[in-house]
Parts: structure tokens; C-alpha cells; sequence
């Protein structure tokens, strides 16, 4: 781990856990595995304290680490602002709102009972709430119209009360829906009104732009960048022509945001030069690239192993780029990072990884671990056949050092 704050603590039972202070409980599931935080929190005589005392992300993380469907009862001890930063994570693919995940964590909220539920409406979106009905729901009625006879009311499934009329469009989600809108109308019946009222009226486009642009500030103010310059992390640079510039004081990235373990191949130029750097600029930097990188990816926020490779990318590019211009010297290495901007080491290191996708695409050929490789390198981030490794272990993973760019270069190289 790259986070220089998660040093390595004797084990404590659960009975000298409890007896710590909330701060000391907090520095001390930094140092524990995901499996034995969850069992912590959810055992403790505060638990719902001790939960929301961890950043928003550091609990996001650690649901998908032990798995959604295990940590259900972690998940019931969510603060609201926890839930809505699931919710941003969970409910986006890119620009577009997927009503399936959003009915898939409704369900699991649900769950929690009306006290979690009513909670949580306090801190949503209403044109959320309102993208997801329209989606799911068609509403006729209304407050203005007495017309409720029993002929218009066969024309649709249901009414809740007796005002707005619903059909649903998604026979699968219709029992979900159902209930949430049962719940709805006993905790807060003006926002079922005006939810309804809306639904009957909403433009859908506009409806999630709204909601996208809503999601993006608060996930700015948490480090995460906007979608168009996420994707600025993947602009090409020419590997021949790359210069330093060392423009870091002018970089305010990711600043306010928080920092999350980064997983780094341990023994790395890269990490050790990271290590010996010491600099909290360089560690938010850091964070702020992984993130990006995770928003370019859209959905790798959804599974853990995603995060987890897009995490070593990350750090993978960066060695790459830093055994070129450093040249091996760690206290070379160590200088660039603190006075490099982090986000053009990942460029290049990038753009090296990419010249291997262009060479190898006019090799064809029938040989089983040359088409292995062939198909590692034309995916969308090129990736590095594991099969050329001493194991020789046939998968796939990140690039990691020049070594594999000089393995993968010269393999092309013979098969050309």
C-alpha cells in the first residue's frame, strides 16, 4: 500500500477495541483487512458512529471489497451521505443512469426498513427520484382531476390513493416500485404528490442531465474530476519527444479530496521513489489519477477486481514513465515526482504502452500465445500477456516496467 498512514498493528481483541476512543477505532481498522473492519464496526457498542466516522469512499471501497451481498449489514449502517455516494458510484454508466442498478441498491436500502428509508429521501435528489419513476412508472390522475371514474382507472394497474393512477412499464421491477411508492406515500406524502405530479410532466433528457450535472459537483468536491477531463488523462504524447516541464506547483488537483490505499507493485521504481518522496501533494495527486481513471472507465467502479486493475494501471504507467526519464536513478525519480505533474508521467507511460498496440497491429498469426498477446493488446487499454512471465500463467494484467514493454516489443518484433 502506498498510504503511509496504514502501519502494521498488533491485533486487538474485541473487547480492548471497544475500550478505544472513536478516533483510535478509526486509525485501527486502517491497519486490518477488509473482512475483520466490516466485523469490527458491525460488533461494536456504537456502530453506527464508528460507520459513518469512515470517508465516504473508504466505505464504498470496503462494501465492494468484502461484497455487497455479505456486507448487507455493514450496508444498513450507512450515513445518508455514505448511501448518496453509492448511489453516485453505482448508478452511472459514463453519462447515462441505469434504472436497472438503480432498483438493484433501492432494494437493498429498502431493506434497512422505513427509518433508513425516510433518512435517505431527506438527502436524495428529488429529479433523481423523479428519473428513476419515470423510468419505471406512468402516471395519470392528479389533484385537478376529478375524472377518476372506473372506466379511466382499468386503464392502468394501480392507484395508491385513489388521486394518481400508475402503470408500471417494467413487469420485473413492478413489485420494487410498488413498494417504494407504498413507503413513499406514508413517509412523505407531499413528495409522493409532487413526485407523481412531476412524472406526469418530466422531459427525460433533460430529467438526467440535470441529475448528472447534480452528481458531478458532489463528487468534484470529493476529488473525483468531471467525465471530459477524466478522459484527458488518455491524450497521446510523443514518447521520443516528451520533456519535463515541472509544472507541479501549478497543479491544484484533486485538492480537498480524500485519500484512499493505492495499491502499488511493491519494489518499483515508482514506489520506492513514492515512499521516499513522503509528499502529501504527491499522494492527493496520485489519488486524484486514480480516480480519473476510474471515472474514464465507468464501470469499473461496480466490481472490485475493475478498481483494483485500474489502480495498478495507474501505478504501472507511472514506473514505466519514470524508468524512462529518470533512467533507473532513484533519486532522479524521487526529484521528478515531487516537481513533476503526475498526469503527464501517466501519459507517457501510456503513449509507450500504446506504441506496442500500433506495432502489433499488422502481426497475424495462428500460434496460440502470439494471438493471446495480439488480443491483450488491442483491447481498449492494452494489457499484458501473462504468458510471456516465468510463471507463464495464461491471463491477462497491467503493464507494470520497461521489462514488459521490452518482452511484449520484442516478441512482436519476432513474429513479424
Amino acid at each position: 500500500m502506498t498510504d503511509k498512514n496504514h502501519a502494521v498493528a498488533v491485533r486487538l481483541s474485541e473487547a480492548d477495541f471497544q475500550a478505544l476512543s472513536l478516533q483510535q477505532k478509526t486509525q485501527y481498522l486502517k491497519t486490518r483487512s477488509s473482512k475483520e473492519k466490516m466485523d469490527l464496526i458491525i460488533a461494536d457498542s456504537d456502530a453506527r458512529r464508528l460507520a459513518a466516522s469512515l470517508e465516504s469512499q473508504e466505505f464504498f471501497w470496503l462494501i465492494k471489497e468484502v461484497g455487497e451481498v455479505d456486507a448487507l449489514e455493514l450496508l444498513r449502517l450507512a450515513s445518508a451521505e455514505q448511501s448518496v455516494f453509492i448511489l453516485d458510484m453505482e448508478l452511472w454508466d459514463g453519462w447515462t443512469f441505469s434504472e436497472d442498478r438503480a432498483c438493484h441498491w433501492l432494494t437493498y436500502f429498502m431493506e434497512g426498513g422505513e427509518p433508513r428509508v425516510h433518512e435517505l429521501l431527506k438527502h436524495l435528489d428529488f429529479e433523481l427520484l423523479q428519473l428513476l419513476l419515470s423510468r419505471e412508472i406512468i402516471v395519470g390522475g392528479g389533484i385537478g382531476d376529478q375524472d377518476n371514474d372506473e372506466e379511466r382507472l382499468a386503464d392502468y394497474d394501480h392507484t395508491f390513493d385513489g388521486v394518481f393512477m400508475v402503470t408500471f412499464k417494467n413487469p420485473q421491477h413492478s413489485q420494487l416500485i410498488g413498494s417504494f411508492l407504498s413507503m413513499l406515500i406514508k413517509l412523505d406524502n407531499p413528495l409522493y404528490t409532487a413526485l407523481m405530479e412531476g412524472v406526469k410532466g418530466d422531459i427525460d433528457l433533460e430529467l438526467e442531465e440535470q441529475c448528472q450535472r447534480f452528481r458531478t459537483g458532489r463528487l468534484q468536491d470529493l476529488g473525483f474530476p468531471p467525465l471530459d477531463e477524466a478522459l484527458s488523462i488518455y491524450a497521446r504524447v510523443h514518447p521520443d519527444h516528451f520533456q519535463l516541464d515541472g509544472g507541479k506547483q501549478l497543479v491544484s488537483a484533486g485538492e480537498g479530496g480524500h485519500l484512499i490505499p493505492v495499491a502499488a507493485d511493491e519494489g518499483t521504481l515508482f514506489a520506492r521513489a513514492l515512499n521516499r518522496a513522503g509528499s502529501e501533494i504527491v499522494y492527493q495527486e496520485l489519488n486524484y489519477l486514480v480516480n480519473s481513471a476510474l471515472v474514464a472507465e465507468g464501470e469499473a467502479f461496480h466490481e472490485p477486481e475493475s478498481m483494483l486493475a485500474v489502480m495498478h494501471r495507474v501505478c504501472g504507467y507511472l514506473n514505466i514513465a519514470l524508468e524512462k526519464v529518470a533512467a533507473g536513478d532513484e533519486e532522479v525519480a524521487v526529484r521528478i515526482l515531487v516537481e513533476e505533474e503526475l498526469k503527464r508521467l501517466f501519459q507517457l507511460g501510456y503513449s509507450i504502452v500504446l506504441q506496442l498496440k500500433f506495432a502489433g497491429r499488422d502481426v497475424e498469426s495462428e500460434d496460440y500465445a502470439t494471438a493471446k498477446l495480439l488480443a491483450g493488446l488491442k483491447t481498449k487499454r492494452p494489457r499484458y500477456y501473462r504468458g510471456l512471465d516465468e510463471d507463464g500463467i495464461d491471463g491477462y494484467r497491467e503493464f507494470r516496467d520497461t521489462g514488459d514493454v521490452q518482452r511484449v516489443a520484442e516478441f512482436i518484433k519476432a513474429h513479424h
